[in-house]
């Protein structure tokens, strides 16, 4: 069905987020070389296009019959998915389900999805669509997040969790399946093993009241992974490692929670960096920002996170 075909599949994402606009943009902007296929439900997009003042032509497509079809960027091809108001969560879960079914179908098929409102979607049953795609894929667990840019990435260890559960969900086999799964994608695709700083979890990396997750966790599995001839060093104290000097030593900065690494990476280089999930059948990624409700419909958001996610898939 999908032989010798490569499209880049996109999923829309939240609604009423800004992610049409940007798609909008990114079509405007940019010439690129393989076909975009945009899983959405057409009557929204339509009305989005109308509403920013778009004039795109529509090639809606037949899920089970793609390779009939000579697809190029200069209609918007779509895969209509059902939607109903009342039923949001079904609407992005019948997306995926789509998605994952061509990435089955042709494995060298990768995936984009728009931003989504993970309390109003995903409720309580997963932390992100990283958790979901996990489970989806039956990756048991082994997905990394990797917030890239060419010139520093970060990767948090553990992801959308509040900071009070942090410490328990930091293990010496988690980080080392991190710094295992950077590696490859690192070698993989750019043929270098990358230069990994690994951050501490306290303060100043220590701990006066008990045995810290430094000792106990971090080191433990530094010690390991530099045995293995893997390119790791720290702990570091996280109010440092992103001094210049040290940045430029380094490729990968893995931290332990979210915040920790994603407040810096977005101070230095802003939308010039894309979300990727490794360990998974697929390369999967989505522009490094939210679906940014209060800016929907005012045609003001900045489409260069979705341009370099597309080019990086776009070879």
């Amino acid at each position: 069905m999908l032989k010798n075909f490569n499209p880049i599949i996109i999923i829309a994402g939240d609604p009423e987020s800004v992610f049409l606009e940007i798609y909008f943009k990114s079509l405007k902007k940019n010439k690129f070389k393989n076909p975009l296929i945009l899983i959405v439900n057409e009557n929204i997009l339509l009305k989005q296009m109308t509403a920013l003042k778009y004039d795109f032509k529509i090639n809606k497509l037949d899920i089970n019959n793609l390779n009939c079809k000579k697809l190029n960027n200069r209609k918007i091809n779509i895969i209509h998915v059902p939607f109903n108001k009342k039923f949001l969560s079904k609407y992005i879960y019948q997306s995926f389900e789509k998605a994952l079914l061509l990435t089955k179908k042709n494995n060298k098929i990768n995936l984009i999805n728009g931003p989504i409102n993970k309390k109003k979607i995903l409720k309580q049953q997963f932390l992100g669509i990283t958790e979901y795609l996990d489970f989806k894929t039956k990756s048991k667990g082994k997905s990394v997040m990797l917030i890239y840019n060419k010139d520093l990435s970060v990767s948090p260890l553990t992801t959308h969790l509040p900071l009070k559960k942090v410490h328990k969900f930091i293990s010496k086999k988690k980080l080392i399946n991190h710094v295992q799964q950077i590696t490859n994608f690192y070698r993989k695709r750019f043929n270098i093993i990358p230069k990994i700083g690994i951050t501490g979890l306290n303060p100043h990396c220590e701990s006066n009241f008990h045995k810290s997750e430094e000792e106990k966790i971090i080191i433990p599995a530094i010690k390991y992974l530099k045995k293995k001839r893997f390119r790791v060093s720290g702990p570091y104290a996280a109010d440092t490692i992103f001094l210049k000097d040290k940045i430029k030593e380094l490729d990968v900065i893995i931290g332990m929670y979210h915040d920790q690494v994603l407040a810096p990476i977005k101070s230095i280089f802003g939308f010039n960096a894309i979300n990727i999930t490794l360990g998974l059948p697929f390369i999967r990624i989505s522009p490094d920002h939210g679906p940014n409700l209060e800016m929907f419909l005012k045609n003001k958001s900045n489409p260069n996170s979705l341009i370099q996610a597309i080019k990086f898939l776009d070879k």
